[in-house]
């Protein structure tokens, strides 16, 4: 993998002499406080301000601040107009917009398509207090404000729209929001690295049409530059027939009409210096550099869900730093370029990123007002970022890369001291030790040559890798040492346990058993039949059980009686009637009552959406033959198998035995053990089962079998 230049080794900006603002300026009078005349940038963001780590807009204004720039703040600006875009005047080198720290879309509406009545990242809870597509509609309304300041989006809302999408609540494929939103330059990802370099470059004059070499970057061009190489996508992995017939009516061209082999494929663009590789599946290694992918154009993915589905693929096959392709994908007559994902930070970059001079409180001017996000995260420790699971329903590893990026322990006891001395309302608790997910901290390929030419989605499925590290001693050895600091009365871990991990370290389970848990601990086995289990690519229930025989153990061992507390979803792709049937059963059995589900949510280019749209696997090779994969669509049967999972609840019972009835298992209605829903209806129950709404968060009550 390629070196990269460290994002702190810039020579800070002239604006260093201004010094560090204890919150990033929100109004004029705050600018006037810190002696500003101006913002060089302006983070635009749909989530209130909290100056913490755990907030975007937080880690990149105070990384550019510590580059020497002058960042302020428009929180949640009043988008009916361009006038609120100006509160801070003319930023001099470009606004930054994101939707905050999730998709607007899934944070507005329920996987039903209900919009929500709340907002977590939003003083009170407030719902309403920023638009759909929110990326769109800022980056429009900073565009009227200054038509000649340059946009720049990014975020998780830009990042998993980057291309040509499907998009849930619409039904349809839309463009690349890079398009949509008018934007001069994409960053996905994380960004760091690419948000440094941008305002450095900006910053000695150069002009962003004109920054097109940088990694983790999306721009639109009209042709392909000099020298490059093209290949065709569909010559990699054929999904079939995609030229269409030739006219015979049609005439011919300089004595002939091309032959399909000679064919240009629909949507590529040609120029005079474009260099084309037809029916090749490799180009030489000192070629890659050069080398760009051409993905179906997005007039062929909208209206070819096949199509759609090989784009996917050959997108999430490009995702390895180490050896992933520039792609591009034409849009009407623009070409969509997309550089390779970016280097990930070293352990001393995300030290430094996340030991920038934070204040870890909301800003000032949201007075008593409680932002409920806020107070979930203030007592917890983000460890590492990244995921290899490949979970094909999570958007993680297409955000933020399936290598893992982790802190030095020294940066993480740092944090938690600096917590417990300044953060208002400490106990001595601290909520949480993790990030995507709690046990992939430090973990690893042992050898960087695979893992640089690796194409695998995941490093544990169907098995966990035999070139995987799953040595837990760094992290048990960072718990000890979390627990072990004066003022420090427990250390709980909140973010999700593989599992599967865990299971390879009988010490790391001892170790979160007897010290790191509060009576239950969340694990998400998401569904126990194999049929969606493969198209989710989680490991068997067997995994499971491996893991709660641990668990056990090792919480009898030190006298503590604690339950792991299960998440599966419902309605996922490669899921059908009968197993979600067999899950109920196996809840019943167990003593598990789902006091809140969740339905599978189609977030943007997550491979689960990719089967959602297309029918297709895309975890394997995509023809028109290749697998079709049962999608339970609909708002009935989305209903039906989240009325599986509250199987309990008596609302749901006329619905229970009218499938059981359906499916041939009338033999589950009754009032016994063996029973799943009884015969008869409660007075007052029933009539709402129609009408079920999907809470959020997940949770599981656990009740004792009976003897």
């Amino acid at each position: 993998m390629e070196q990269a230049r460290g994002i702190h080794s810039y020579r800070k900006y002239w604006a260093v002499r201004f010094g560090v603002a204890p919150f990033l300026p929100m109004s004029r009078a705050e600018m006037d406080a810190l002696g500003w005349d101006s913002c060089d940038v302006i983070i635009v963001t749909g989530d209130a301000y909290v100056d913490h780590p755990s907030f975007g807009m937080a880690i990149i204004g105070r990384l550019l601040e510590a580059q020497g720039f002058r960042v302020g703040i428009i929180a949640q600006p009043d988008w009916q107009s361009a006038d609120p875009f100006k509160a801070l005047g003319k930023p001099n080198l470009f606004f930054g917009v994101t939707a905050g720290n999730m998709d607007s879309m899934v944070n507005r509406y329920t996987s039903d398509r209900r919009m929500r009545s709340d907002d977590a990242y939003t003083p009170n809870g407030e719902g309403g207090k920023r638009p759909d597509r929110s990326v769109i509609v800022y980056a429009q309304r900073a565009r009227q404000a200054y038509t000649d300041v340059p946009i720049v989006i990014g975020g998780i809302e830009a990042s998993l729209r980057r291309i040509a999408h499907f998009d849930y609540w619409s039904e349809k494929v839309r463009r690349s929001i890079l398009l949509d939103a008018k934007a001069d330059l994409l960053l996905f990802g994380n960004a760091e690295r690419q948000i440094v370099e941008v305002a450095h470059r900006l910053a000695a004059g150069k002009k962003i049409g004109d920054i097109t070499d940088l990694r983790g970057t999306a721009f639109a061009r009209q042709a392909l530059p000099a020298g490059y190489i093209e290949i065709d996508s569909t010559h990699l992995e054929t999904p079939g027939p995609l030229n269409p017939p030739i006219d015979p009516y049609a005439m011919e061209d300089n004595g002939g009409t091309k032959s399909s082999m000679e064919q240009t494929p629909a949507g590529a663009a040609q120029s005079a210096n474009e260099s084309v590789v037809r029916f090749v599946r490799r180009v030489r290694n000192a070629d890659r550099a050069r080398s760009v992918i051409r993905l179906p154009a997005f007039e062929q993915v909208v209206d070819d869900p096949v199509m759609y589905a090989h784009a996917s693929r050959i997108l999430h096959l490009e995702s390895n730093p180490g050896n992933a392709r520039a792609m591009v994908q034409r849009h009407g007559q623009i070409d969509l370029w997309l550089n390779p994902p970016p280097i990930p930070l070293t352990t001393r970059e995300m030290d430094n990123v996340y030991e920038l001079p934070y204040q870890r409180q909301p800003h000032p001017s949201y007075g008593k007002a409680e932002i409920p996000a806020y107070k979930m995260i203030r007592f917890s420790i983000a460890i590492q970022r990244g995921c290899f699971g490949g979970c094909t329903f999570c958007s993680i590893t297409e955000h933020e890369g399936r290598i893992i990026q982790s802190r030095s322990e020294g940066s993480i006891l740092r944090e938690i001291e600096k917590v417990r001395d300044t953060v208002p309302g400490f106990t001595g608790v601290i909520s949480d030790l993790g990030g995507p997910t709690a046990n992939m901290y430090r973990l690893a390929c042992k050898s960087r040559a695979i893992e640089s030419a690796c194409r695998k989605p995941s490093c544990v499925y169907p098995g966990v890798c035999p070139n995987l590290n799953t040595d837990h001693t760094p992290l048990i050895e960072l718990y000890r040492k979390a627990r072990a600091l004066p003022g420090i009365k427990k250390v709980l871990i909140a973010s999700g346990v593989r599992y599967d991990l865990a299971i390879e370290s009988p010490e790391y389970v001892k170790e979160l058993a007897q010290h790191h848990v509060g009576g239950y601990l969340k694990i998400a086995p998401e569904a126990i039949g194999e049929g969606p289990l493969s198209k989710m690519m989680k490991p068997g229930v067997g995994t499971y059980y491996r893991f709660k025989e641990l668990f056990d153990r090792y919480s009898k061992e030190a006298g503590k009686e604690q339950y792991l507390v299960p998440y599966f979803i419902a309605a996922h792709p490669g899921t059908t009637d009968e197993d979600m049937l067999e899950l109920a059963l196996w809840l019943k059995k167990n003593g598990f009552r789902a006091d809140q589900v969740q339905a599978f949510l189609p977030s943007p280019m997550a491979t689960a959406t990719a089967m959602y749209h297309s029918g297709r696997n895309p975890l394997r090779r995509v023809a028109r033959n290749s697998e079709e994969v049962t999608i339970p669509k609909g708002l009935k049967i989305r209903r039906l198998h989240k009325a599986f999972l509250r199987y309990h609840d008596a609302n749901n019972w006329p619905m229970l035995r009218e499938a059981l009835r359906r499916m041939g298992r009338a033999d589950l209605i009754g009032p016994g053990k063996p029973h799943l829903v009884p015969p008869w209806q409660p007075v007052g129950t029933g009539k709402q089962a129609e009408g079920i709404r999907t809470p959020r968060p997940f949770r599981t009550q656990h009740v004792r079998p009976r003897q």
